[in-house]
């Protein structure tokens, strides 16, 4: 499609929707009487007597109804198929030509971004889920829980630990009739709401957002954070805040940890290392914390460390070429290594 042959299908599509409030009050009723006067059009709507005549005749000019001038004049309900296949003809057209002018931009490189538009919100949320390569943490209101169930699925079915807490508890849905197994890893309920949502995906990508704000608040915001350091933020605080004060129990797995699995909040890795029985063995890839040279340990898991405050979780990995090596999470200070992805497995220290 040429230039001005797409610049002529967008005009001809935007005038074909580009109804008005009294329009779009008159076509619906006529639209379910079949036939009416004006008259009896301003009898049914708030439609003024005056404005009557103006607004069919613009909805005759669309083709959207018939006009028969007759005494009195009567306006006539066409069939929505016949009355929109032009329009629709064109609007396919139009998508198709707009979709190859298409470049898709790269995604922010910004460290922060500030969102206002809730539709903007949920679209990063779901970008946040699709992004996901092996763990995604959420807090979800009910509503998002149930808009995303088959994206965080499929993020599941391709092997993304997914932890969900739900808010406010008391509106999640049921267990008996919300299958969490499908969707979920484990899933937690959250008391009242006050919780913000949030989303992050392999402890970098993340969205941060109050409810008000999904709830198309226009005065509230949400906040992206593409790098990891940032990133961090948003996972340790829905460890440290949101996940350990989600007391009920919406799903839990009755087998346990799942083994091998990669992590990328020690936090979260040390939970679920002290409830495993048996040899563990880690692969960590992160950063020396004294050159912030890159550094990769692997070997078994010999000691976990962890207090209920959170200030401190480290793993002891027991290295053939470094000997033990204390790994703590971002911006670890007290250990040897700052994790950025930890595997573990149960035979031998897992590939990254």
């Amino acid at each position: 499609m040429s230039d001005e042959d797409l610049r002529g299908t967008v005009e001809r599509v935007g005038r074909g929707f580009d109804l008005g409030e009294y329009e779009v009050e008159a076509y619906l009723t006529v639209l379910r009487h079949g036939e009416l006067t004006a008259s009896d059009i301003a009898d049914r709507t708030d439609i003024p007597q005056p404005r009557v005549y103006d607004t069919v005749r613009s909805l005759g000019d669309r083709g959207l109804v018939e006009l028969r001038e007759s005494r009195p004049m009567k306006v006539v309900a066409l069939d929505p198929e016949e009355a929109f296949s032009s329009l629709r003809q064109d609007f396919t057209e139009m998508v198709g030509a707009l979709e190859a002018e298409y470049t898709k931009p790269a995604r922010e490189t910004e460290a922060v971004s500030l969102v206002k538009s809730r539709s903007t919100i949920v679209r990063y949320f779901g970008e946040v889920v699709d992004e996901a390569e092996f763990e995604l943490v959420c807090s979800l209101t009910p509503s998002l829980l149930e808009r995303f169930a088959d994206d965080l699925a499929a993020a599941k079915d391709r092997g993304v630990s997914v932890d969900v807490v739900v808010t406010p508890a008391r509106d999640a849905p049921d267990p008996e009739e919300f299958d969490y197994s499908r969707s979920t890893t484990t899933a937690r309920g959250r008391r009242g709401i006050t919780t913000p949502v949030i989303a992050v995906a392999d402890g970098h990508y993340s969205v941060y957002a109050t409810q008000d704000a999904v709830r198309d608040d226009s005065e509230r915001y949400g906040v992206i954070f593409d790098r990891s350091a940032l990133g961090f933020l948003v996972s340790g605080f829905f460890g440290t805040v949101i996940w350990s004060t989600a007391t009920e129990t919406l799903y839990e797995p009755d087998d346990g940890v799942e083994l091998p699995r990669t992590y990328a909040s020690i936090r979260r890795c040390v939970r679920d290392l002290q409830s495993v029985d048996g040899d563990v063995y880690a692969t960590v890839s992160g950063r020396d914390v004294l050159t912030g040279d890159d550094r990769r340990v692997a070997g078994r898991v010999a000691e976990t460390r962890f207090e209920e405050t959170g200030e401190v979780a480290t793993i002891v990995v027991d290295s053939e070429e470094a000997g033990r090596v204390e790994v703590g999470g971002r911006v670890a200070a007290l250990e040897d290594v700052e994790a950025h992805e930890i595997a573990v497995g149960r035979s031998e220290p897992p590939e990254l």
